[in-house]
C-alpha cells in the first residue's frame, strides 16, 4: 500500500500535533459517541481480570486505557505507549489520577519492553497510523506472553452498499466539521484517505496470520463501519 511509506511518519505527526486539543471533541462529533460503545466492545471481547498487565498501543489521549481500568476497580497495570508528544502530554494529563496507568512515549514499531510481557495487547484507532505495520505486528507478537491476546479496533470496509454510500458521503462532510472546530480541513482529510486505503477485514486478518498471530477472527460494528480484529500469540 503506498500510504506506507518513509514520509509517514512526519505526516502522522503534524496530523496529531494540530489535532491533539480538540482529538475527544472531534471523535464524539464524528461517530455521534458510538466510538466509546465501540471501545466497549473490545474491552467486553478482551475481558481483562485484575491481575492482567495491558499494553494500550497508540493510545491519543487514553480513552481506551481509562475504560480498561474502570473495569476492573483501577487494578490493572496499563501501559500506554504513544508516539506523538502533544497527544501523550495530553493524556498523561487527562489520567494523571489513574497511578496504575503508566505513560511511554514510543512508536509501535519498536517497544521498549522485554519479550513475553504482556497479557494483553490493544490499539485503537491507531494501526493505520503506523509507518511499517508488518514491524509493529511483530512487536505486538513479541512483547505478549504466550498465550496473550493481541486486539485491534479500527475502520474497515462497510459490507452493505446503500450504508456504505451513505457513509462515504458523510464522510466528505467530516473535514468541513474539522476546519470549524480544529481550524483546519487537512488533518481529516488524512483521516478519510487513511481509511479508505486501510486493508479490509479479510485481507487484515491474513496479515495477522501471517505475523504469526493464531486463532484470528474479527467481528464488524455498525456494518463494518468499524472492526475489531483479534488474534493470539501460542
Amino acid at each position: 500500500m503506498d500510504i506506507y511509506n518513509q514520509e509517514k511518519t512526519k505526516l502522522v505527526n503534524s496530523v496529531f500535533d494540530r489535532v491533539h486539543k480538540n482529538y475527544d471533541f472531534m471523535n464524539d462529533i464524528m461517530s455521534f459517541g458510538v466510538h466509546r460503545i465501540w471501545k466497549k466492545n473490545l474491552i467486553s471481547w478482551m475481558n481483562p481480570q485484575a491481575s492482567s498487565k495491558i499494553i494500550d498501543v497508540a493510545s491519543g489521549t487514553g480513552d481506551l486505557a481509562k475504560i480498561i481500568s474502570e473495569k476492573n476497580s483501577n487494578q490493572n497495570t496499563i501501559y500506554c505507549v504513544e508516539p506523538n508528544h502533544g497527544m501523550f502530554k495530553e493524556g498523561e494529563k487527562k489520567l494523571k489520577h489513574l497511578k496504575n496507568i503508566k505513560w511511554c512515549l514510543s512508536s509501535a514499531e519498536k517497544l521498549p519492553f522485554k519479550n513475553n510481557t504482556f497479557d494483553f495487547y490493544s490499539i485503537s484507532y491507531g494501526i493505520r497510523n503506523v509507518t511499517d505495520i508488518n514491524l509493529c505486528l511483530q512487536e505486538a507478537f513479541r512483547v505478549l506472553k504466550p498465550g496473550g491476546h493481541f486486539l485491534c479496533l479500527e475502520f474497515s470496509k462497510v459490507e452493505n452498499e446503500i450504508l456504505n454510500l451513505l457513509y462515504k458521503n458523510y464522510s466528505k462532510l467530516i473535514p468541513l466539521f474539522g476546519k470549524i472546530v480544529v481550524g483546519s480541513s487537512d488533518p481529516y482529510e488524512y483521516l478519510i484517505t487513511s481509511i479508505d486505503k486501510f486493508y479490509n477485514q479479510d485481507e487484515f486478518v491474513k496479515l495477522l496470520k501471517k505475523n504469526k498471530f493464531s486463532n484470528v477472527q474479527f467481528r464488524n460494528l455498525s456494518n463494518g463501519i468499524s472492526a475489531i480484529h483479534s488474534g493470539w500469540k501460542i
